[in-house]
């Protein structure tokens, strides 16, 4: 696989830092729960800001289950297609394995399927330049809506 080196890489507003990015699937109204849970390992820091993460609209998640899943096993809905209404659930982490196995298993000991969704990237995210009294007329603060 091609991995691509942005150690190093500086530019005038910023730089970037490798993070894993994590990716979960769930029901939408378990989203705080998840990462309530990732919280009492990492707290999802982002510059000068903690519990981020990103959360997609709600959308459709489909599945078939076998014979042998929790589905069949609980209500008997083998071989017939479900679909439940999911988000997906965007955080980072630094790049530390035994924190990034802290984080998976809090996820998993939240989530409400047996086998969640839970993809993981190796990622770089923006760093940026941050200065708070910045006067770019662009940032939120200095638009005329935020006085």
């Amino acid at each position: 696989m091609h991995k691509t080196d942005l150690s190093g890489l500086t530019g005038r507003t910023g730089t970037v830092e490798r993070v894993w990015l994590i990716q979960v699937q769930a029901a939408p109204e378990d989203v705080d729960k998840i990462v309530d849970k990732v919280m009492e390992v990492d707290p999802l820091a982002y510059g000068r800001y903690e519990r981020n993460a990103f959360v997609t609209a709600v959308g459709s998640e489909t599945y078939r289950p076998l014979e042998n899943s929790t589905t069949a096993i609980h209500r008997g809905g083998q071989d017939t297609v479900q679909k439940f209404p999911s988000v997906q659930v965007f955080i980072s982490i630094e790049q530390d394995r035994e924190k990034l196995a802290r984080v998976l298993d809090a996820i998993r000991d939240v989530h409400h399927y047996e086998e969640p969704l839970i993809f993981v990237q190796d990622s770089w995210a923006s760093r940026a330049n941050y200065d708070p009294r910045n006067a770019n007329p662009n940032r939120w603060w200095n638009r005329e809506k935020a006085r």
